[in-house]
């Protein structure tokens, strides 16, 4: 059997046997979260995927986290999953707060984190929020780094291999680059 279901206290989670949940107690689910089930042509069946859960992981619809993947949720963060996948070998670092909305894809080999671990201090530094939000309907293509604080905006496009490192509230826009800026608008995507 390559699938380990667990049905205890009312949580829907499909896991590869290669998975890891530590924290399975910290997760919320309100649809099917599948972990580490997914394959792409370059992972393989022996790929890790590893779910550090020590703070709050909710899912408010059915999530797909693929193979290969690293999360390690912080004692005082939460973690909100809408609907959509993480394509393979996706690392999340949150230690304050993520949330991810509806229709929601990103792609292999991203990165999004919300701590720095280590303070840069500097006349004139304002301090902000570093949780990070992903509206509905985004598409975050591979290799992309998103980092604290940021706000994605809905329906928007993250091209491969961009570093956001600030807010994007406007919709329907492409962004891309390091580091990212809007270079299209009235866009949409399926």
């Amino acid at each position: 059997m390559n699938y380990l279901y667990f049905a205890l206290h009312r949580k829907q989670i499909l896991a590869h046997k290669n998975a890891v949940i530590r924290g399975l107690k910290n997760i919320t689910t309100k649809g099917l979260l599948q972990v580490g089930t997914s394959y792409v042509g370059f992972s393989m069946k022996n790929d890790k995927t590893f779910l550090n859960i020590r703070g709050k992981l909710i899912t408010h619809s059915d999530f797909l986290i693929g193979r290969g993947c690293r999360f390690d949720i912080g004692p005082s963060a939460t973690c909100i999953l809408g609907s959509g996948f993480i394509n393979v070998n996706t690392k999340l670092i949150i230690m304050h707060g993520l949330q991810i909305g509806y229709n929601v894809a990103i792609g292999w080999d991203c990165e999004i984190i919300d701590e720095d671990f280590h303070s840069i201090s500097y006349n004139g530094k304002q301090e902000r929020d570093k949780k990070i939000v992903i509206g509905n309907h985004v598409w975050i293509g591979s290799g992309v780094k998103i980092l604290k604080g940021v706000k994605i905006g809905d329906n928007n496009v993250i091209a491969g291999s961009s570093v956001v490192t600030k807010s994007f509230d406007e919709q329907n826009v492409l962004i891309a680059g390091n580091p990212a800026k809007i270079i299209k608008r009235e866009i949409s995507w399926e």
